[in-house]
């Protein structure tokens, strides 16, 4: 018998527990607000939206500034104005200029593959490495990177720096601009310049290491004028410096 009242009394237990459960939670109606996000579950991302430039009836003034609006090989030239910039690594500005855009026109009407904007990437490249080279030289490496004119001055340079025991030290600090100044063809040679916007220190020391010109504390805003070419029927894509000068 005792052994019956235990099992009744659990029993009993059981369901005074069962009723107020139901009694606190309640019972589903199919109403109720769905539970809460989990939140490290993250939320699914926004429809994307097409950039100004992938579509034609896109507005032209709204969206991405990264686009640059071209002229057409058939379209006529639009009036000079300022075309938006793109920032590259470091945020370096890359433009094509008003007094450059008919000439990339024609340009890129010769060479479909010409992107002025990707073109001043290399520019940049270019420059580092010409600058670099100048300034240990280096002709190995500056030869295939100018034309012939080009590379005989640079090289009267080097070589009268060498003759006067002369040192340069050259320290590229980095851009704040590479412009398409200016372009054209002539024939079918595609000529570019770029208007590039650096940070330099430079010194030059003599045979006993006296600095004779510059400051090696100094940094240094220089502009310079560079002039590429390339032919553009060519299967080569290097392109060529042709001329170097400075602004201002």
């Amino acid at each position: 018998m005792g052994n019956n009242y235990d099992i009744i009394l659990i029993g009993l237990v059981a369901v005074f527990l069962i009723l107020r459960l139901r009694s606190v939670l309640g019972k589903r109606t199919g109403n109720e607000r769905p539970p809460a996000r989990d939140p490290f579950t993250p939320p699914a991302p926004p429809t994307a939206t097409p950039r100004v430039g992938d579509r034609g009836d896109a507005p032209a003034n709204q969206g991405n500034d990264n686009v640059v609006p071209l002229p057409t090989a058939n379209a006529p030239a639009p009036a000079p104005r300022p075309s938006p910039a793109t920032s590259g690594p470091g945020g370096i500005r890359a433009t094509v200029l008003p007094t450059a855009t008919t000439g990339v026109a024609a340009i890129r009407a010769a060479d479909p593959g010409f992107e002025p904007i990707g073109f001043t990437g290399g520019a940049r490249a270019a420059f580092t490495a010409i600058v670099e080279a100048f300034a240990k030289g280096d002709t190995a490496a500056l030869r295939p990177l100018l034309d012939g004119p080009t590379f005989a001055s640079f090289e009267a340079a080097i070589r009268g720096r060498i003759e006067r025991k002369e040192k340069a030290e050259t320290t590229l600090i980095g851009f704040g601009a590479s412009d398409v100044s200016a372009a054209e063809l002539q024939g079918t040679n595609a000529i570019v310049t770029v208007r590039f916007v650096s940070e330099q220190i430079n010194v030059l020391r003599n045979a006993e290491g006296q600095i004779i010109d510059g400051n090696p504390n100094e940094v240094q805003k220089v502009i310079d004028l560079w002039t590429f070419r390339r032919d553009a029927k060519s299967s080569d894509p290097n392109w060529l410096l042709i001329k170097t000068e400075s602004e201002g």
